[in-house]
């Protein structure tokens, strides 16, 4: 059976763990719609990298799904789940095979000599932290993902329905570029802006405050969600595009492709360009 591998100790404190069935399935699906190429790159030490689903909770399902969601375009794909509690991991060893590990391991990440990653997706990790331990688990990830690469980390509720994300992308100066925030719902619950600040990342969720940029952008949707209400009666989806639009032309810089929108993808190209 394959055994639990951890170099050092663990940096990070357990999460609750808990998951439900398709939970992060949209999280997948954008990776899928917006870079399907990160999963399939071949140039330089992309062939052998993994893709890292940190945190992963009491089961090993959430890591499964993306597993076969994404060897649809990578049947070679090297997948790695990565928790903090040593039972979890436990559990999840029946699971492995020769492209599917699981170890034991934190913020630094439990790989062996000469494994890289190319995409990191760490949801509902950061939720339980203080904001001042946000920069320090980002800097200590950046160290093992190649220039090019990706980390997609937020916050969803528990079925999914509603996710928001910082999309970062590894510059070759070592530093993360925060690439975009992206708001998703699948229409289930509605429509209503302020859904999505209970569930932002941890460097945003304290920051909805006059003077900072996230409050105006949450401000500006709401009066466009307001302004655009009498696309309600078409359904929740035409009323998200339209009030997308709408943030759009108040200066924004918000993606208006409908491929994003009508799937229930906003995405803002961020204020932030840099994290350590």
């Amino acid at each position: 059976m394959p055994h639990i591998r951890a170099s050092k100790k663990p940096d990070g404190q357990p999460t609750r763990g808990k998951t439900a069935s398709n939970r992060l399935r949209r999280v997948d699906n954008f990776i899928l719609f917006y870079e399907p190429s990160l999963l399939t790159r071949t140039d330089g030490l992309f062939p052998a990298s993994m893709y890292v689903d940190l945190g992963y909770g009491f089961d090993a399902r959430t890591t499964l799904e993306s597993a076969s969601r994404f060897r649809r375009v990578n049947p070679d794909l090297r997948i790695l789940g990565v928790e903090i509690d040593k039972e979890r991991v436990e559990a999840a060893l029946p699971f492995a095979d020769e492209r599917t590990f699981f170890r034991l391991g934190g913020f630094n990440l439990p790989l062996k000599d000469g494994e890289h990653v190319r995409l990191i997706r760490a949801f509902n990790v950061l939720r339980q932290y203080e904001e001042k331990d946000f920069a320090p688990a980002y800097e200590t990830l950046s160290q093992y993902i190649l220039p090019g690469g990706l980390m997609i980390e937020g916050t969803s509720t528990p079925y999914g329905q509603l996710w928001s994300e910082n999309l970062v992308r590894k510059l070759e100066s070592g530093k993360w570029k925060m690439e975009s925030l992206v708001f998703s719902t699948n229409f289930r619950l509605g429509f209503e802006p302020e859904e999505f600040q209970t569930i932002l990342p941890k460097n945003l969720i304290h920051r909805v405050v006059k003077g900072e940029p996230i409050h105006d952008f949450f401000e500006a949707w709401k009066h466009s969600a307001a302004e655009t209400s009498a696309a309600k009666s078409y359904g929740a989806r035409q009323w998200f595009i339209a009030a997308a639009e709408r943030l759009a032309e108040r200066g924004f810089e918000v993606a208006t492709q409908r491929k994003w929108l009508t799937r229930g993808f906003l995405i803002w190209n961020h204020f932030e360009r840099e994290a350590s």
